[in-house]
């Protein structure tokens, strides 16, 4: 699992270089041309997108020490999945109003939560 431990620790990186800009993009463009509202919308995505791309980092250093614990690997996909699905509707809700987009968010909600859990279960069963 090497292979998988540099993955995710590379994929998190880019994930958390991609929220500071989408979060200096947010802070610096959107700040005047969103409502209020729209605005703490799209600061709910840069929130939860740096934290489980930080997640995601921590997985994969993580598959680093416990190379063959399948439990680590099902959490990484499971917060970099949550970050597409909760993060990119958040992002795409704010940006174009589109209502609908809500209707992702808690699946990425919950793939954010049974990533956590499943580090918490690889951790208990190293």
């Amino acid at each position: 699992m090497p292979g998988t431990a540099k993955s995710f620790v590379v994929l998190g990186a880019l994930l958390a270089a991609l929220g500071v800009a989408l979060g200096a993009y947010g802070a610096h463009t959107l700040r005047t041309r969103l409502a209020p509202e729209a605005l703490a919308v799209y600061q709910t995505a840069v929130q939860y997108h740096m934290w489980h791309a930080l997640g995601l980092v921590a997985v994969g250093l993580l598959c680093y020490v416990l190379p063959t614990n399948g439990w680590l690997k099902t959490s990484g996909w499971l917060l970099a999945l949550g970050i597409v699905l909760f993060s990119g509707s958040l992002y795409l809700l704010a940006v174009t109003g589109a209502r609908w987009l809500g209707a992702v968010t808690p699946f990425g909600g919950g793939a954010f939560i049974f990533g956590w859990l499943a580090l918490a279960l690889a951790l208990l069963r190293a």
